[in-house]
């Protein structure tokens, strides 16, 4: 089981405004009743089995941390999220200090052998990394999750995904457009997405001073096609040198443009299905 898959970025919050340990698990409870692995068990319930796990012992782990954890036989799955609260809550931790970062771990109840497994790792985080300073000082969910994430032992990281370009193509050619979507597809790029564009032309040619033009400028040339494609970085400059191998050498002569920009993040796919 991979923490990656268990974690919940939209149930992470920061600085709840919670007092007692009580009003915390309501919030708790609150934020866990809506998750789908959760969506059978009332807010109560949660409540009651935090409560009571509680009561069996603390679950306060020391050092501002605890790691509020209990199980549901109506649970589908596992569930991991982070919470801060906006100042330390009494939590009769070993240490005696009061508490502002809480693991929460609800899971199903018959497995718990994944249960332990799950709490051994996230202790093992804890004691070996100075994870909760840099949670204190996250401000967004996803910073919380980030920050905790990036402690996993290199066994449970995700593998990284190749890094990719946004490469855009203009064309004002239309001799050059199906020449074009022919290679990506010899080249493996099989998805790309196309825009019906224009050259400023058009508009110009509607401003009074540039009235006399107005034959010149709405010309089939000021209708231009942009595709966009994602090409893996260390492929870009050969892709580039197949496009110029139809369009000629675009440092020469006009009716096209590239533009490669970096990708900050990406999620999904402009493939065909």
């Amino acid at each position: 089981m991979n923490f990656f898959d268990i974690t919940r970025e939209s149930a992470c919050a920061v600085n709840l405004p919670a007092t007692t340990s009580d009003g915390l698990f309501k919030q708790i409870a609150r934020i866990a009743s809506k998750l789908p692995a959760l969506h059978d068990i009332p807010e109560t319930e949660i409540v009651a089995k935090l409560l009571a796990r509680e009561q069996q012992g603390s679950t306060g782990f020391g050092g501002g941390i605890a790691i509020p954890h209990a199980r549901f036989d109506q649970a589908s799955d596992f569930v991991f999220f982070i919470v801060t609260t906006r100042k330390a809550i009494p939590f009769n931790a070993l240490d005696g200090k009061k508490v502002r970062v809480f693991f929460v771990l609800l899971g199903p109840g018959e497995r718990v052998r994944d249960h332990l497994k799950v709490l051994a790792t996230i202790s093992n985080i804890i004691s070996h990394s100075n994870v909760t300073r840099e949670l204190l000082a996250a401000r967004t969910p996803t910073a919380l999750c980030e920050a905790f994430l990036s402690k996993l032992p290199t066994d449970e990281q995700p593998p990284r995904q190749e890094k990719s370009k946004l490469l855009i193509v203009i064309l004002y050619e239309d001799d050059y457009f199906y020449d074009i979507l022919d290679y990506f597809l010899e080249a493996g790029l099989d998805g790309a997405t196309i825009i019906d564009s224009s050259g400023m032309g058009q508009y110009i040619s509607k401003m009074p001073l540039f009235a006399s033009y107005i034959g010149f400028m709405n010309e089939q040339k000021n209708h231009s096609r942009t595709l966009l494609v994602t090409v893996p970085e260390n492929r870009l400059s050969a892709i580039i040198r197949g496009i110029e191998s139809i369009t000629g050498d675009l440092d020469r002569k006009q009716g096209a443009m590239l533009i490669a920009l970096d990708i900050g993040f990406s999620k999904g796919t402009m493939q065909m299905v």
